[in-house]
């Protein structure tokens, strides 16, 4: 499913823990010339120890975090930079909140099964985000569909794939909103 009518400003990669976002979001900027934003590299440390210790995040904690995102991408935005941010965004009011703060924000949405997460999340030595945790990452999801700027992609795809579509979408919004404004 596809969705991008308007030009999209930036792009971020969302999913639950364990769906590709971070390699995906490497491709997506590699193939668009646009700049690679970490959302987990602005967790507040007591967010991280929560994780850590096998807690889910909830709408509280993930409040500052979430405005810290949106400012980050707005100022790329307005230096001129395509940025791509790597953000879980799983309710519909998560993404809401970054698109307050990013008009044109677009999504790309990495759609896998509960028992793959897992397990790519258990080969993930060293992250803060444990395993145990993506039974509640699915319980929290409201997964984008129908939303405007959104692309749906099977996260099982390959990451070139994948960041090429993504870049080729991103890109074609931009060739499209220009051909609708100009008539040509």
């Amino acid at each position: 499913m596809t969705t991008a009518p308007h030009a999209i400003s930036a792009v971020v990669v969302m999913g639950v823990s364990g769906c590709g976002k971070s390699a995906v979001g490497a491709e997506i900027a590699q193939n668009s010339g646009g700049r690679l934003i970490e959302g987990d590299a602005f967790h507040p440390q007591a967010n991280i120890d929560k994780m850590s210790a096998g807690h889910p995040l909830n709408d509280e904690d993930r409040a500052g975090w979430l405005t810290r995102l949106g400012e980050e991408v707005a100022t790329a935005v307005r230096n001129g930079e395509k940025p791509i941010l790597t953000c879980s965004s799983l309710k519909l009011s998560y993404r809401d909140r970054l698109r307050a703060a990013v008009p044109g924000l677009g999504f790309v949405f990495l759609e896998l099964t509960r028992e793959l997460a897992a397990e790519r999340c258990s080969h993930r030595p060293g992250h803060f985000m444990p395993a145990s945790l993506v039974d509640s990452q699915f319980a929290t999801l409201e997964p984008p569909y129908g939303e405007d700027r959104t692309l749906v992609v099977d996260a099982t795809k390959s990451i070139e794939s994948i960041g090429a579509e993504a870049a080729t979408w991103w890109n074609a919004s931009q060739t499209s909103s220009a051909t609708a404004l100009t008539g040509s």
